[in-house]
């Protein structure tokens, strides 16, 4: 699969971790910084990653920053981008099942690395269900 990641500077640490996790895992990632832990406005570096994901470039997209709030809000600005912040599994499950979410935000302030590694790796590898659910995307899209 090819993802999209990038983070703010409170984000860093685990987008290192979760892009080399994604890398070792098959997948062709693109990082999108930022590319240390010093302070950065997250829009510059959230946006990118969105617009890629929205364009077609990339098939999904991980955005991180200290809440993970902040930054779902901005990938949710642009069109086509369904970003979902998730916190466990079940809310990952949930996002790709119910919302076919195509952006992932985690908070590193909230959540264990271990558990956000999870996350990804549920999010990645669960399916969207259609059916009912199909039929509230196309109502959000519109």
């Amino acid at each position: 699969m090819r993802i999209a990641i990038g983070s703010d500077h409170a984000g860093f640490a685990y987008k290192e971790k979760i892009r080399d996790f994604l890398a070792e895992q098959g997948h062709q990632v693109q990082d999108m910084g930022t590319y240390s832990d010093e302070s950065v406005d997250y829009p510059k570096w959230i946006r990118p990653v969105a617009e890629a994901v929205a364009r077609g470039e990339y098939e999904r997209g991980i955005v991180l920053g200290g809440s993970g709030n902040g930054e779902a809000i901005v990938a949710n600005k642009v069109r086509g981008i369904r970003c979902t912040l998730c916190w466990n599994v079940e809310s990952a499950t949930y996002a790709r099942q119910h919302n076919d979410a195509n952006v992932l935000s985690i908070g590193q302030r909230l959540v264990s690395e271990q558990t956000a590694l999870k996350v990804v790796e549920v999010w990645l590898n669960t399916d969207f269900e259609g059916g009912r659910h199909e039929r509230r995307i196309k109502q959000i899209e519109q």
